[in-house]
């Protein structure tokens, strides 16, 4: 039994040195690691990750990485202007319009925050006719407040209002 375990311990060991030994120049990173990609060489073995990726546990923004809330909320009221200014509330456009101007906002904030961004973007839209009604909206989550932020923008013309909210989380 003991050297029934000791061989299996062998070969495994033997299968994770061949891998470390196939990753050449012609390797393309993934997230999960390197993959060898030559598909010329089919008897290098079983194709696994040779390279595996820690988590860097960074628990928190760096000073220069922090939420831009005013970048946002001048998102928010640039998008609004634009895409409702002779607007008419509709009921029956209400939902393609809510859902075109949340996209619109969350890939321009996107944009702004840049491709190494750990934050996590929640954006909410509602849309309402003017009918001189009261509104209000409220939300709740459950964050750090250290480092999660928030951006809100409010919008009225003589037909519509619309409330914009961009979360930015922080996340690992």
């Amino acid at each position: 039994m003991v050297l029934q375990n000791q061989k299996r311990w062998q070969d495994a060991i033997n299968r994770v040195s061949l891998n470390l030994r196939s990753v050449r120049k012609g390797s393309t990173s993934t997230r999960g690691g390197s993959f060898h990609s030559d598909s010329d060489d089919i008897n290098d073995g079983p194709k696994h990750p040779s390279v595996l990726y820690e988590n860097t546990f960074q628990l928190e923004p760096k000073e220069t990485q922090r939420f831009p809330t005013k970048k946002a909320e001048d998102v928010i009221k640039g998008i609004f202007n634009s895409n409702l200014r002779d607007k008419k509330y509709s009921s029956d456009g209400g939902k393609n319009l809510t859902t075109h101007l949340t996209e619109l906002i969350r890939t321009q904030v996107k944009q702004e925050l840049g491709r190494q961004s750990r934050f996590k973007i929640v954006v909410l839209v509602m849309v309402g006719s003017m009918e001189g009604q009261g509104f209000r909206c409220a939300s709740r989550c459950l964050w750090y407040p250290q480092f999660d932020r928030y951006a809100t923008y409010n919008y009225y013309n003589e037909h519509l209002f619309a409330v914009g909210t961009v979360y930015g989380v922080y996340y690992e």
